[in-house]
């Protein structure tokens, strides 16, 4: 008998129910030693700048301190270390179906998975060449809520030569789980999917008026080797085009971000060789909202002000770091007309994001570096309290070969109620035409 949503829900909250009973949830990979981690991290308020940073080189990322440290162009300031556990229905699900998910004999094959998270921290070996696509599954994967909204989200535009802000965009964004939904109904999938996706978002472009109404609508299949689908509508052409592969790596709207480079990576997993780097501890850009510095700009709807930026023309989200474990990932593209021969991670290992990395055009030359900042959920606006979903609310993508960054600030809605699925449909592009 083919059971309906209302049940399939009912029975995937009492697996996860059972699981949490039964189950030992304390102990887990999704906790961290925060004792452990406090010995080893700077007091909170340590400033690093270029006269002590030799103390901590252990604790960051050798070409960021070589780069802007070393020569000034930004102070980090360590932050109070804290968890960042996802939330419990992920937690229980990861553990309810560890051991269950296996790669396949082709690249971007994953055999068995159900929900939560792929693969334990223990099978990940160096020794073992599977493991970097492991990691890459355990990323994708990764708890950011079953919906989201960004109802506002600036980008400036900065030479960092002029050192001044060329232009900025104001766009909003929505994102969906279609598949493997942990906390919000329905669960575990959303039962129309003519598309056969797992994860869809969207980005429209509200101001300045020459990019107004351009609205971008991207897809993550659940069968990763099936062709890249991808939308976007074009005032000036009033029409919907398709985003092709090639499209997915050129500057947006003349930004320092490729599509690609959407959460981190938005490509297909089988379209890069994964090797894992080992882990090690670093500081992130991790911290509590109400605890940093604030521009003065407030959001529209909600009791919050965005991130502000300092160091050398602005380019650097004005927040705190602390000292997090991260796996090291790196991405080889296969294809040959790609513009970066790599792509370098540093993956919190508690919430498997990719909040560091570093890209490298193809002679090999780093190129640009890539920093989210990641709030936790607890002391931001109150609609995200108690999602264990860290709050991506700023970020930066530094070119150091053409002196230009983008930055980000955003306030992001985690589990959006009302999320509509019609609206991440290639048929609903057109409202840009507003």
């Amino acid at each position: 008998m083919k059971l309906n949503m209302k049940w399939k829900s009912i029975l995937f909250g009492l697996a996860f129910g059972l699981a949490f009973i039964f189950g030992n949830v304390s102990g887990d990979e999704f906790e961290i030693d925060l004792d452990k981690i406090k010995a080893m991290a700077p007091p909170d308020g340590t400033i690093i700048n270029e006269q002590n940073y030799e103390k901590y080189k252990a604790l960051l990322d050798e070409e960021f301190v070589e780069t802007f440290i070393k020569t000034g162009w930004v102070n980090i300031t360590a932050g109070e270390t804290f968890s960042l556990r996802p939330h419990e229905n992920f937690v229980t699900a990861s553990k309810l179906n560890m051991g269950k998910a296996s790669l396949g004999n082709e690249p971007g094959v994953l055999n068995g998975y159900i929900a939560g998270r792929p693969f334990s921290a223990e099978s990940l070996k160096e020794s073992d060449f599977n493991s970097g696509t492991k990691l890459i599954w355990n990323m994708r994967y990764g708890y950011a809520g079953d919906g989201g909204r960004i109802p506002e989200m600036y980008w400036q535009y900065r030479d960092m030569r002029k050192q001044e802000l060329e232009r900025e965009l104001e766009f909003e964004a929505e994102g969906m789980r279609f598949m493997y939904r942990h906390v919000v109904d329905p669960m575990p999938a959303v039962e129309k999917n003519p598309y056969d996706i797992y994860n869809a978002i969207t980005l429209t472009a509200l101001s300045p008026t020459d990019v107004a109404g351009t609205k971008l609508l991207i897809f993550y299949n659940s069968d990763d080797l099936a062709e890249e689908q991808g939308w976007m509508y074009v005032p000036l052409l009033r029409r919907v085009r398709r985003v092709a592969t090639t499209m997915r790596t050129d500057s947006f709207l003349g930004s320092d971000i490729m599509i690609e480079d959407f959460l981190g990576y938005t490509g297909r997993v089988k379209d890069m060789e994964w090797t894992f780097k080992g882990e090690r501890h670093i500081l992130l850009p991790v911290y509590r909202h109400d605890k940093i510095y604030h521009a003065e700009r407030k959001a529209r709807k909600f009791d919050y002000k965005f991130v502000d930026f300092h160091g050398h023309s602005g380019c650097f989200p004005n927040v705190t770091w602390q000292t997090r474990k991260v796996y090291i990932l790196e991405g080889v593209p296969k294809r040959s007309d790609h513009p970066l021969s790599k792509r370098f991670f540093y993956i919190d290992a508690q919430t498997m994001f990719p909040i560091f990395g570093k890209l490298y055009d193809r002679a090999g030359v780093l190129w640009k570096f890539l920093l989210g900042g990641m709030a936790h959920p607890d002391y931001h606006i109150e609609d995200n309290f108690g999602s264990g979903v860290p709050m991506l609310d700023s970020a930066a993508v530094i070119d150091i070969q053409s002196k230009h960054c983008t930055t980000l600030q955003m306030v992001t809605v985690a589990n959006a109620p009302k999320m509509k699925r019609k609206d991440f449909e290639p048929s609903a592009l057109n409202v840009g035409a507003r």
